[in-house]
């Protein structure tokens, strides 16, 4: 078996193009750096320090703002998992309440745990014919600050994994108005604000903490993120938390490849992003050949809480054909030498960003109208599966996500685990939302969902027993 480093150099050498992040794409025609190794460094002088930036690194904080338009950024290289752990904490203290948009991201349920925070819990809307979570409604938003006027911090995910963007100004107009801060997972977004032909960004539309990862779709390394403060008074609190959440010893390469990114940005964005939108709108135009896969597209916008839509993300519904969004990830993958980030039981994910080149953008064009032709012969005769959520019931929380980490558990098989309390946090991988968070009930159609998820070969963490059917569960 191969090692890692050699395992990695061989695979760079192949044709596998990636319809995932990181946003650089491998694009080494476009990118490109010194031996990592020369310019590996610790804190010495004149290189400034990350965790009390005096110089260099706070110009790089400057203008880091400067471009998104915030009143502070805060580089982050511990991906947008720090950069929410620090937000969270910063904004709340021990015990307090906050509402929580149910499709976050499990770095969120961590925070709430380890601040032994009170989450109120508000889900996204969903679609009867589009298996995927839709938008955040202000008006139940509003709602849930009446029912609990001491909220103190609002936090929700905008852009979804697949581009779904909610009213972000109108959600921090009634956060602002009742009080309450307002922190976007705007991981998926670090590209938005540079081209009209994208969704503008939370950090313009009134939210107060704004975390985003570069490295998901601007050409940076992977971990490489930022948190965006629009309240001076926290930001010493956030510096404070963000010593606690990242090394000590943050690599000075990935601060490199931060300011490589928005060096890339400022001098040549517009050109950058006009270039990308214009392939983008190109491969939109071809989709429309599609007879048997279908796209997510800006139709959406209006309906089920969407605002807006991101057209960076590529959903192909595979609903309504003989196969499986991992079916069709593995044909991209086996015939075709094009990998995506995502296969869902429903759909599949491809990411881009302004390093795609022109070639890629045509193979996956080319590969998916190829698809859409074989599929013509290939459904023939074979059960379609029907459009919609293979769902289960919303969880009913038992106990606060940190009673449930500090209680005593046992584990025991998923199929005897009906009606006990759930003592960590099932996901399907990526994107890393829960599907069923610490402190809930686990119920029959939980247990049925994931099992029909593993046999169709779909990645579940949070699961015990090494990858087996067993669940962790409170005693």
């Amino acid at each position: 078996m191969d090692e890692l480093y050699d395992k990695l150099v061989k695979y760079s050498k192949k044709d596998y193009y990636p319809m995932h992040m990181p946003g650089h794409k491998r694009n080494t025609s476009m990118l490109s750096m010194e031996n990592p190794y020369a310019i590996d460094i610790t804190e010495i002088p004149g290189f400034d320090n990350l965790h009390q930036p005096e110089n260099i690194l706070r110009v790089l904080s400057e203008r880091i703002s400067r471009i998104y338009h915030s009143n502070k950024a805060f580089p982050l290289v511990n991906g947008s998992t720090a950069g929410l752990l620090a937000g969270i904490s910063a904004a709340t203290y021990r015990g307090d309440k906050v509402l929580v948009a149910r499709n976050c991201h499990k770095a969120v349920y961590h925070a709430i745990s380890m601040k032994q925070l009170k989450p109120v819990y508000i889900y996204p809307q969903m679609a009867e014919q589009i298996p995927i979570n839709c938008g955040i409604s202000p008006e139940k938003i509003e709602e849930a600050l009446i029912k609990n006027p001491d909220i103190k911090l609002i936090i929700i995910t905008s852009p979804t994994y697949e581009g779904v963007v909610s009213d972000i100004r109108r959600i921090a107009d009634i956060a602002h108005r009742y009080k309450a801060v307002l922190l976007v997972d705007e991981a998926h977004g670090a590209h938005f604000g540079f081209h009209d032909g994208f969704p503008k960004s939370a950090v313009t539309l009134g939210a107060d903490l704004v975390i985003q990862s570069l490295h998901k779709t601007l050409p940076a390394f992977t971990q490489t993120a930022v948190l965006h403060s629009n309240l001076p008074e926290l930001n010493r609190r956030i510096r404070k938390y963000l010593s606690v959440y990242q090394s000590s010893s943050p690599s000075y390469l990935l601060m490199a490849g931060i300011d490589r990114c928005i060096r890339l940005i400022e001098e040549q964005g517009k050109c950058l992003f006009d270039t990308y939108y214009a392939r983008l709108a190109l491969f939109y135009r071809s989709m429309e050949q599609l007879r048997n896969l279908k796209l997510l597209t800006g139709d959406i916008r209006g309906n089920y809480g969407v605002y807006d839509w991101d057209p960076s993300k590529i959903t192909v519904f595979t609903s309504n054909t003989s196969w499986n969004g991992h079916q069709l990830g593995e044909h991209l993958r086996e015939k075709y030498h094009i990998v995506v980030e995502m296969e869902s039981r429903d759909y599949i994910l491809g990411m881009t960003s302004i390093c795609d080149t022109e070639e890629g953008l045509e193979r996956f064009t080319k590969a998916l109208l190829s698809i859409d032709r074989e599929l013509d012969n290939y459904n023939q005769g074979k059960e379609k599966k029907p459009a919609g959520n293979a769902s289960f019931a919303r969880p009913v929380m038992q106990r606060y996500p940190y009673e449930a980490l500090e209680h005593g558990t046992e584990v025991i098989q998923l199929e005897d685990s009906c009606g006990r309390i759930c003592a960590d946090f099932i996901s399907m991988y990526p994107p890393g939302t829960p599907l069923l968070v610490s402190g809930e009930r686990i119920e029959r159609d939980f247990i049925d969902f994931i099992t029909r998820a593993i046999e169709d070969g779909f990645t579940v963490t949070g699961l015990s027993g090494g990858g087996k059917e067993e669940i962790e569960v409170m005693i």
